[in-house]
């Protein structure tokens, strides 16, 4: 004890730990380890195995198949000959790959334009007849075939598309040729030099029908060749994901629950005592407000600067706005509820397993069935589907846009009932944030 007039002697400080006698502690390696692990394996399992294979996953992918062909049956056979290869295209196709969608040319311009198929294969209404000419020697040309893409469905899906349909239109082509060839006899000798016109049709006869390939549902030239829809879905999520965990930080440290370090600056704020409800109050409430500037400017540069195609501005902002909300009420749900581990858990449900499932990128028909399971809820899939449908299939309903108000509705009211469900359980266990501090 100090004895009057006599100076303490100043405190001296604890000792500071040291990297390399840290290390040496393997508990200290242990949690991070492990998780560090879990996740890499997650990520590379859930993001290569939705896209390393898409072909050989493929379950029916929707395409139109139209028969326009008019022309009378000709002489020996019950139906024209564009009845005859529709039903070889469908009789063609292995298993389950391909939902062929039968219809007329009108039914599968609309299909086109409202998303529901990838791509349509078109038989000409005067089919038979022209095959009849080519059976007869009368005609030096095939009859064309239409394939038809729709590039607003991504790139990808469209190509697939139209890579089967023509695959299948050759297949039915070489087909039928062989059909002919057996009934039309064989050309005989001649001594002339001119050319054997004989010889030319059965060369024409052996594969009688070209396949032309046209866009069947054009989008403007600044749209990514259909990917823009996906990465302003992306940039939607990712807004709200992003934006949500910043501000759950900042209110966070705001609030003293947590340390704020920028830089070498350090500071510890006093704890402010609020339950665990009306945090999550003030984190949601911050969400809405802040939301509405960051997708404003979302727009601004993707449109405005960039020059993104974007036919209905004002409903993609709205749309745009509403989907970043649910994503970020969603992230301060989970993070209320998990605590630390929170934005971990909202990445894989926001992140993680959302983007192998959306179909923007790789049609759901093309994935494995556990992507087009996680399909049905996950958030990007359902925004991405709304996002399409403004910017390529004139803010069509039916195109998705439907669906994803629905599922963004859905989403919100999710996230306030879980949210608010966990916090009030906690708050009345009397399990809260604040410890008791020291008065000054």
């Amino acid at each position: 004890m100090a004895t009057a007039g006599s100076q303490e002697a100043p405190r001296q400080a604890p000792p500071q730990a040291r990297a390399a006698t840290l290390a040496r502690n393997p508990k200290l390696w242990l949690f991070p380890s492990i998780l560090c692990a879990l996740v890499a394996v997650l990520l590379s399992l859930l993001y290569l195995g939705g896209i390393v294979n898409p072909t050989g996953h493929l379950h029916r992918l929707p395409i139109a198949l139209v028969n326009a062909d008019q022309g009378p049956p000709p002489p020996g056979r019950p139906v024209g000959f564009g009845t005859e290869l529709t039903r070889a295209v469908i009789a063609g196709t292995p298993g389950d790959t391909v939902d062929w969608r039968q219809t007329d040319e009108a039914g599968a311009r609309d299909l086109l334009a409202s998303g529901k198929v990838y791509g349509a294969l078109l038989v000409p209404a005067d089919f038979t007849t022209a095959v009849g000419r080519l059976v007869t020697g009368g005609a030096t040309r095939r009859p064309t075939l239409t394939v038809l893409t729709n590039p607003g469905l991504g790139s990808l899906g469209s190509s697939m598309a139209a890579q089967i349909a023509q695959n299948a239109a050759h297949q039915a082509s070489v087909a039928a040729g062989a059909q002919l060839l057996a009934a039309v006899p064989a050309p005989k000798a001649q001594g002339a030099p001119t050319p054997d016109t004989g010889a030319t049709a059965r060369l024409l006869l052996a594969d009688p029908f070209a396949v032309a390939t046209q866009v069947g549902h054009p989008i403007g030239s600044h749209s990514g060749l259909g990917l823009s829809a996906f990465y302003y879905t992306l940039l939607a999520v990712l807004t709200g994901f992003i934006g949500g965990n910043i501000i759950h930080n900042g209110v966070d440290g705001a609030l003293g629950y947590s340390d704020s370090e920028i830089g070498p600056w350090h500071t510890r704020r006093p704890t402010v005592p609020i339950s665990r409800t009306q945090t999550l109050l003030l984190k949601m409430l911050m969400t809405a407000g802040i939301m509405l500037v960051t997708t404003s400017l979302v727009l601004l540069c993707t449109a405005g600067i960039l020059g993104m195609d974007a036919p209905h501005q004002a409903l993609l902002w709205l749309f745009a706005y509403c989907a970043s909300l649910a994503v970020g009420l969603g992230v301060q749900a989970i993070n209320a509820a998990f605590g630390g581990i929170g934005q971990l858990v909202s990445m894989f449900v926001f992140i993680a397993l959302a983007l192998p499932s959306s179909g923007a990128t790789v049609p759901l028909q093309a994935v494995p069935g556990f992507y087009r399971f996680l399909g049905v809820f996950e958030p990007m899939r359902q925004l991405s589907d709304g996002i399409r449908a403004i910017l390529f299939f004139d803010a069509r309903s039916d195109a998705g846009l439907a669906r994803g108000w629905t599922m963004i509705a859905v989403g919100v009211v999710l996230a306030l009932a879980f949210g608010f469900g966990m916090t009030r359980y906690y708050d009345r266990k009397g399990l809260h944030r604040w410890t008791p501090q020291p008065a000054d």
